[in-house]
């Protein structure tokens, strides 16, 4: 039953644009997707539009062959209220590997430079110094500044930790906003209660943000006690890409939240719109929309992202390895806590799980070691929330590459001997010539430019071209009267 008089003024925070498309269309959402709703979203009402991160940037230059500074630019003409977003991960850009914070800054400078409005960070470690290298230069270039609580679940990642990182953050990085960013969908209703009362109590008046995937089932509900527990805005996307590995629907959770008694300031209507218009791209296009998924207990207890399982599927069928594939999920538990429990996030997802995988194959634990999981054990990602298993740590620092020092050494500047390296190109293309190794840019280039607008078939033009792709000559029709 509804209040008579509203609790209060919940944010909405739009992920359509970049994680939705992330997790349900393997990020192959083109800028031509985009342009024809932007102005539509501009004026919904949100606190922000999330657009886009390095993965973003990756597949526009390797697989869609788009420019990704010119897709922000053509949005920025066309978003002029509502800001646009972005963030980085911990101080990489599409690699694993801790870069100069000289490179992180520029990488800062353009997104602002470029159009965007609110920056942010997040680390897998919740090690703030690897934060503040994004957070520091975004506040300095005065765009809004916000610092993401990394969540999952173990004994070390207790409320205690969380509520530290957070004091941490407002104290030093002085962030405009936390994000408490729950990439696994491991939040529960009866965590929410107790985490969002704590880090709301240390950070007072500054905003808390709610972002969660679907893929246990629970995180609209998680949302609704975590907004009742005082939290000030929530992440959704437009269904259909939503639910799923995805946020929840951001039309299920405004109905919900008002329902409840709150204000959420955003037009319906115009949601319906760029709801209508994404689901006529997938189904014309053939793309997945987001279902809801089952409750899985044992989820809690991998933690294994939606989009490895998968891969772990496929790769063990071409393995003819198929029966392993419990056993490895198995793995994956035990050897993330010998690791120190890192987060089932990029990049320590892939260091869990690509090792899980060696010791399941070779049916020898640590035998081979990859040189990430060498390096993240010897701290060359940042501070380690627990200490590595120590028969685990001798194994792996026997068994990885000894190319690899026991200490990390400090990072050289490079941007001076990358604008040295490419004396004629912006800033813009020499960022993404760091980040793209070999021809992937000249290609992106060589490709010319990318389309702004997009077609919908009619249903008949539509048949005959699938008919023709299928190299089908004839066809009768009939009709029954």
């Amino acid at each position: 039953m509804a209040h008579s008089k509203p609790l209060g003024n919940i944010a909405v925070v739009d992920t359509t644009l970049r994680d939705a498309h992330q997790c349900l269309w393997a990020t192959r959402m083109t800028t031509a997707h985009m342009l024809p709703v932007a102005e539509l979203m501009d004026n919904i009402g949100f606190q922000r539009i999330d657009l886009a991160a390095a993965i973003q940037f990756d597949v526009c230059v390797r697989f869609l062959k788009e420019n990704p500074w010119e897709r922000v630019r053509l949005m920025r003409k066309r978003v002029t209220k509502t800001p646009l977003s972005s963030f980085t991960r911990s101080k990489n850009l599409v690699s694993f590997d801790v870069l100069s914070n000289d490179i992180v800054a520029l990488w800062v400078e353009r997104l602002v430079a470029n159009g965007f409005r609110e920056v942010g960070s997040f680390d897998g470690l919740n090690d703030v110094d690897n934060m503040l290298a994004t957070i520091d230069v975004a506040r300095r270039l005065g765009v809004r500044t916000f610092g993401a609580l990394a969540y999952c679940l173990s004994p070390v990642h207790t409320d205690e930790i969380y509520v530290k990182t957070a004091e941490e953050l407002v104290r030093r990085g002085k962030v405009d906003a936390i994000w408490l960013k729950d990439a696994g969908g491991l939040l529960t209703v009866d965590r929410i209660r107790t985490l969002v009362p704590a880090v709301k109590k240390i950070i007072g008046n500054i905003p808390l943000e709610l972002h969660s995937h679907c893929l246990t089932g629970v995180a609209p509900q998680v949302y609704l006690e975590g907004v009742k527990a005082g939290a000030d805005s929530v992440h959704t996307s437009i269904a259909p890409l939503a639910n799923g590995a995805a946020q929840p629907a951001m039309q299920s959770v405004i109905r919900n939240l008002r329902a409840l008694g709150y204000s959420v300031a955003v037009d319906d209507a115009l949601v319906e719109k760029v709801s209508e218009h994404f689901q006529k791209i997938a189904t014309q296009e053939g793309k997945p929309v987001g279902q809801v998924l089952e409750y899985d207990a044992f989820h809690y207890e991998h933690q294994v992202p939606g989009g490895m399982l998968s891969n772990f599927r496929s790769q063990l069928a071409e393995s003819g390895l198929s029966n392993k594939f419990q056993p490895l999920l198995e793995e994956c538990a035990r050897v993330r806590k010998e690791l120190g429990y890192p987060i089932m996030i990029t990049p320590f997802a892939q260091l869990v799980g690509t090792q899980a995988v060696l010791n399941v194959v070779h049916e020898e634990r640590y035998r081979y070691v990859p040189d990430e999981v060498k390096k993240y054990a010897l701290g060359y990602y940042g501070k380690l929330l627990a200490p590595v298993d120590p028969d685990v740590l001798d194994r792996i620092v026997a068994n990885g590459s000894s190319r690899i020092a026991l200490r990390p050494e400090p990072l050289a500047p490079a941007v001076a001997a990358l604008r040295k390296q490419y004396p004629a190109a912006s800033d813009d293309e020499r960022i993404l010539r760091f980040m793209f190794a070999g021809a992937q840019v000249d290609q992106m280039l060589a490709a010319g430019p990318m389309k702004t607008e997009y077609v919908f078939e009619k249903p008949l033009v539509r048949l005959v071209r699938e008919l023709a792709e299928r190299r089908i000559t004839r066809v009768h029709f009939s009709r029954h009267v």
